[in-house]
């Protein structure tokens, strides 16, 4: 009697026995995804073509791209949001290296109370953060910035109500805030460098400078071009303080871009406009990053 021959389980069959449960795993984040941030972007890219009501929309093309690129108040918040950008990210960055520098030689428990320390405000809510620097910048002998530059003979500043000093004093909070995340990737970085090469270092005689600019930055270079690339990024996007300190003002001077999104979708009900603002943020985003890339991602690897 023959003997019946087995049938073998097909390709497919072979692909989710052995990947099934990884694909099963996933399919809760991609359906996460998919509902709370595709949908939603697909949706308001045609929203960005309408003149959008709960009630009813009405087709409307490229008005809202054309009323966008026409608004004064729209260049000036592109203004402010890439000074405020320039200004401080760069900078934020390089005090955090510093910090990081400085931290990495103590002992293990001085590091972590270090590491604790910087990150703890991290942790702590933004509004609480907010709410830290407005009492700072209170126009009155009560903020802590006007009480000490009392005692040296300076009046009274506006911080805030000065279109003249009120952006740049949300980017003295930004250079004196949030480093603390940065700085446990550097030190994580530089725990990762091998000794040996300050060592050969030290036998050539090189300066401590020489040694931070010809091995410390070089190696540090994948570490220093995620924290610029996520700082542009969450920088462009600024919002929380300028809505609990400034509300965009004085005269515009601190309205970025996120924060006139909010206005026209959120104060004006123009969500047709706030689209097609939000897809030029996403653009200018998108292009920067391709920049920072572009120009610090030779010898990096991914």
């Amino acid at each position: 009697m023959e003997r019946k021959a087995q049938v073998q389980p097909s390709k497919i069959n072979l692909f989710f026995r052995d990947y099934g449960w990884c694909y099963l795993f996933i399919t809760v984040p991609i359906l996460v995804f998919l509902l709370f941030t595709f949908i939603p972007v697909i949706y308001a890219f045609i929203m960005s073509f309408q003149n959008y009501h709960v009630m009813g929309s009405t087709f409307i093309g490229l008005d809202n791209y054309r009323q966008m690129l026409d608004d004064d108040i729209f260049w000036r918040s592109m203004r402010n949001t890439f000074v405020f950008t320039v200004a401080t990210v760069p900078v934020s960055v390089a005090i955090t290296l510093v910090l990081a520098v400085l931290i990495f030689p103590r002992g293990k428990k001085m590091q972590t109370f270090f590491k604790a320390s910087l990150y703890l405000p991290t942790v702590a809510s933004g509004v609480t953060m907010a709410l830290v620097w407005f009492w700072i910048y209170d126009p009155t002998n009560m903020g802590l910035l006007n009480m000490i530059l009392s005692y040296i003979g300076i009046d009274n500043q506006m911080w805030l109500g000065s279109s003249s000093t009120a952006l740049f004093a949300l980017i003295l909070m930004s250079w004196l805030t949030g480093h603390g995340a940065g700085i446990i990737l550097y030190l994580a970085a530089l725990g990762g460098i091998p000794r040996s090469l300050y060592e050969a270092a030290d036998i050539d005689h090189a300066s401590a400078w020489s040694q931070f600019r010809n091995i410390t930055i070089p190696l540090l270079k994948p570490t220093t071009l995620y924290l610029l690339v996520m700082g542009v990024i969450g920088s462009f996007q600024v919002f929380m303080s300028i809505y609990l300190m400034t509300q965009g003002g004085p005269n515009f001077a601190t309205t970025t871009i996120a924060y006139l999104i909010y206005v026209h979708a959120f104060e004006y009900y123009q969500f047709g406009l706030a689209a097609a603002e939000s897809f030029a943020l996403g653009i200018v985003i998108i292009l920067a990053s391709i920049f920072q890339f572009k120009l610090m991602s030779s010898d990096v690897e991914f």
